[in-house]
């Protein structure tokens, strides 16, 4: 019985029109069980893509054709449905300054490292080298498209590895990079989230096969940097980011520096 009725409720909160100049209001509801799972439809058959607590209050957009599921907005931005026998459904003026009022997700949400086990991004930016001479101490910069695709595996909230490959095409031909780093996500739970990481790896170049000199090389690489994610909704990552890498082998070394902006998801 409670379903019918928490599908009347939302019904009446939702779909019925009001006369002008009424006050708008917008539905939430509020887990009253134990754990409710959020699926992708509004059936029991659909994949469970989150799962609420005794407690938490979600947005309700609408009611299903069957009656029993609600379609409800997480804070995260993703939309499910959830069974209206597990949570109560209740109304706020869509004006009300309740301290405890809650509210409808923005266009940023916080990233969804809480339950993540993987991710992927992909960045694109430049790739900068700065090469000091050893008798006069003058140097030059050389600045490249860049472009690198990372996977991630998220440990915690707050940890994860993340192994890296990335391409530069030059004039005299093309550099490979390859590694991992760990990274700590300092405010994983907030819409922005800095980030520290470090790890390393290797840089490989080859040479076209037209340039006048050969300079295939191979060095090994340390990186270090950190950088800015921001959570859309949607489950959306844009990530903002600058690290050095320190190029070396046993007999020299030279800093290259990464300027990258990439778009990335969590799941």
């Amino acid at each position: 019985m409670r379903g019918l009725a928490t599908a009347a409720i939302v019904c009446a909160m939702v779909a019925a029109p009001r006369p002008a100049g009424a006050e708008e209001v917008e539905a939430f509801a509020r887990v009253v069980v134990e754990r409710a799972e959020v699926r992708t439809g509004p059936g029991s058959s659909y994949r469970t893509i989150a799962a609420l607590e005794r407690g938490d209050t979600v947005a309700v957009d609408r009611r299903g054709s069957d009656q029993f599921w609600l379609k409800v907005t997480l804070e995260d931005g993703r939309n499910g449905w959830v069974l209206g026998d597990e949570v109560e459904v209740y109304a706020i003026r869509a004006g009300s300054d309740e301290a405890d009022k809650p509210s409808r997700p923005g266009f940023f949400a916080p990233p969804p490292l809480l339950g993540a086990r993987g991710g992927l991004s992909l960045f694109a930016g430049v790739l900068g080298s700065t090469i000091s001479s050893r008798t006069g101490g003058s140097f030059y910069n050389v600045a490249d498209g860049y472009f690198e695709v990372r996977p991630a595996l998220v440990l915690s909230p707050h940890i994860s590895i993340e192994p890296w490959g990335g391409i530069s095409r030059t004039d005299d031909g093309t550099l490979w990079s390859v590694g991992g780093w760990g990274v700590l996500h300092l405010l994983p739970d907030l819409a922005v989230d800095p980030y520290l990481g470090a790890g390393g790896g290797g840089i490989f170049t080859r040479s076209n096969a037209d340039a006048l000199v050969q300079t295939d090389d191979s060095l090994y690489c340390a990186r270090a940097g950190g950088g800015f994610l921001f959570g859309l909704r949607g489950r959306i990552l844009v990530r903002l980011e600058a690290t050095n890498m320190t190029l070396f082998t046993p007999n020299r070394f030279k800093n290259m520096q990464t300027y990258l902006a990439g778009l990335g998801v969590y799941f």
